[in-house]
């Protein structure tokens, strides 16, 4: 890494306190650049974007729109237009689901979905499916976290009209070969939508080499603002996707008896929307490639092989997914014998280290690992060994505070 990781950690305010911060699998960490983004756009730009003609909303609308083009870029999309800001990943599965789904699914219409799905990207189907009497059916994958492509071939069938799959699983941490994966959905004539929520703030993505259909992330998980997420979405389909959300600013026209809507992408983004959040994920975006991808990612697979190595220390901890760290992305879910995960993140919570207890927002995966809940920590470039070092010594701890005699 070309920056110095003390330097880099004195960036986060956060960080330099005495927290050892396990958990950016559920929110990252945010630098001070991110936090004053914000802070400058309510003290200097803040003003209704898109409605106001004078100075100060021109210049906010302005500061909205570049953010978009800085999104655009940062994911290789053909034109800003494909890029609709929502408040998170969840938000735009949800778009996605209402608006492109709903208005195509028929009765008898398959739904293909992968058991390593965070909730946001399964329930959203299951609703649609079954408002229009279609089906949802799970691609399994095997006990390392691998979805083969003989069986994907296998699960589609002539009536999938729509595959639903994650990149990097926020459970196994493993990840799914998006781009072939999407190129024979579409030799079955099915659309293809990828969460890109634990992929896209950590390896580089570009949506026209994967050839999605549709790509949902959150601000939140890649150094930016809470309540500002992304929708990229082919502008073939989004052209033709009705509206999401009724109301102010996604209207072209308006009668007593009916409307007309805005082009792309207003026409998804009713109402008074997060500039200051999309500013500040614009400058999350910077910083993330000032580190630079390669950097980042050779930080964090030697954070992760360096605690796999600590937790098998402890013959009592069992790691979920892979047998190989590199194939976990930072991602490092499991199970101490006899303990329930809330007990071992309580006790974690004494040594001041934070990590991530209960199913993940993933019960069917866990149920299908035959596994109730589990303790995840989950791990950014801006992480130390030293911080893991706590999480294992404290982890150590636990059962004798329960009682065990070790």
């Amino acid at each position: 890494m070309g920056r110095d990781i003390t330097e880099i950690r004195a960036d986060f305010p956060l960080l330099t306190g005495e927290y050892a911060y396990l958990d950016s699998a559920a929110t990252s960490q945010k630098p001070q650049v991110v936090i004053d983004a914000e802070k400058e756009f309510y003290e200097k730009y803040n003003a209704n974007p898109l409605r106001g003609l004078y100075e100060l909303s021109v210049e906010a609308t302005k500061r909205y729109e570049e953010a978009r083009e800085v999104v655009r870029e940062f994911i290789g999309a053909a034109s800003a237009e494909e890029i609709i800001f929502t408040r998170n990943a969840t938000e735009s599965l949800n778009l996605v689901a209402y608006s492109y789904a709903m208005s195509k699914l028929q009765e008898g219409d398959e739904i293909l979905v992968t058991i390593l799905e965070h909730h946001s990207n399964f329930l959203p189907w299951l609703n649609a499916a079954k408002r229009c009497g279609a089906k949802v059916n799970f691609l399994e994958c095997d006990g390392q976290g691998r979805i083969t492509e003989e069986a994907f071939r296998a699960a589609l069938t002539e009536r999938t009209v729509l595959v639903a799959m994650t990149q990097i699983s926020n459970v196994l941490g493993c990840e799914n070969d998006i781009k072939r994966f999407a190129a024979i959905t579409h030799e079955q004539g099915a659309v293809f939508v990828t969460d890109g929520a634990q992929s896209v703030p950590h390896i580089p993505v570009n949506v026209r080499e994967l050839d999605v259909d549709f790509l949902a992330f959150s601000g939140h998980k890649m150094l930016g603002p809470m309540g500002i997420g992304v929708l990229y979405g082919k502008r073939k389909l989004l052209d033709k996707m009705p509206p999401f959300l009724y109301g102010g600013e996604m209207i072209e026209t308006v009668t007593r008896t009916g409307a007309t809507y805005a082009e792309l992408p207003h026409k998804f983004e009713a109402g008074t929307v997060n500039a200051a959040g999309a500013y500040g994920l614009s400058k999350a975006i910077a910083y993330i490639r000032q580190i630079g991808f390669d950097a980042i990612r050779e930080r964090e697979d030697t954070l992760t092989q360096y605690a796999f190595k600590r937790l098998r220390e402890n013959p009592y901890v069992t790691i979920l997914g892979s047998e190989d760290p590199a194939d976990h992305h930072g991602i490092l879910t499991f199970q101490l014998e006899g303990v329930h995960p809330h007990d071992v993140s309580a006790i974690l919570d004494e040594s001041k280290v934070c990590v991530r207890a209960g199913h993940h927002c993933a019960q069917p995966l866990l149920k299908y690992m035959q596994v109730p809940s589990t303790t995840r920590a989950s791990l950014a470039f801006y992480n130390t060994t030293e911080e893991i070092d706590r999480l294992a010594e404290a982890l150590g701890t636990v059962r004798r505070k329960l009682g065990y005699a070790e």
